[in-house]
């Protein structure tokens, strides 16, 4: 479990609490400042949770590079087979692969610096 999907949930349940405090009280900050902090917990816990699956992707597909590795053979019919055994964790791997490449291609340039010259 990623450190961020702790941090995450503390923070949505300290959020949720002085929300609540906030409500009960009926001090409209108190309740904003807990919403807020509610909502930055949420966004921090699906951050660490998308964190978790990039890194079990990325296990899965270097355990499927090693057993290729070690059978030695052609791959193509390896390959197939890992896919038919375990077809959603391929599809993760192919989109992980999918979104890289397009957003190595679809980035904006960098502007060019201009050299003065003296």
């Amino acid at each position: 479990m990623d450190e961020d999907r702790i941090a995450g949930s503390a923070k949505n349940v300290a959020g949720s609490v002085e929300g609540t405090v906030g409500d009960i009280a009926g001090d409209t900050d108190t309740e904003a400042a807990g919403r807020v902090r509610q909502a930055a917990g949420r966004v921090q816990n699906l951050y660490g949770q998308a964190k978790d699956a990039a890194r079990d992707a990325s296990d899965t597909a270097t355990s499927y590079a090693k057993q290729l590795y070690r059978q030695g053979d052609d791959g193509s019919e390896a390959i197939a087979r890992l896919v038919q055994e375990n077809p959603l964790g391929s599809l993760l791997i192919a989109g992980g692969i999918g979104f890289m490449l397009a957003a190595l291609l679809m980035r904006s340039p960098s502007p060019r610096r201009r050299r003065w010259r003296y």
